[in-house]
């Protein structure tokens, strides 16, 4: 999605998935605002001051905020929730109309599900 970020993870023993979080969150803003810095885009400006503005109030941030505060994370207890969130995750492009199928969309793990190699390293569901 171009917008958002869905995905099913897992903190190993002795990690917490919030922190995993944080840190995933703090690496990917760093290296997109390096990125939009480095590519000649015409939206380059409006982008990083979008990302500026964002975080001007906010004492944590010292140049940009990419990423919204918080998430929905949601415990994951049974295989039948499980199944149902990666629907739900693969189906996204679907509804919003990006593809016809969601093996389809570059960024997910359907293709992978489909039996293809999709972009993404992934570790499948059993």
């Amino acid at each position: 999605m171009s917008n958002h970020l869905h995905l099913i993870a897992k903190a190993d023993e002795g990690f917490q998935l919030s922190d995993i979080l944080r840190d995933f969150k703090k690496f990917t803003s760093k290296e997109i605002i390096k990125s939009i810095k480095e590519i000649n885009e015409s939206k380059k400006d409006w982008l990083l001051n979008r990302f500026e503005y964002a975080g001007r109030y906010d004492k944590k941030i010292k140049d940009y905020k990419f990423w919204q505060d918080g998430n929905e994370a949601k415990e994951i207890h049974t295989n039948e929730f499980l199944d149902q969130k990666l629907d739900y995750i693969h189906e996204n492009p679907v509804k919003a109309e990006i593809v016809v199928n969601p093996e389809d969309y570059l960024y997910s793990s359907a293709k992978d599900y489909a039996g293809e190699k999709g972009l993404l390293e992934i570790t499948l569901i059993d």
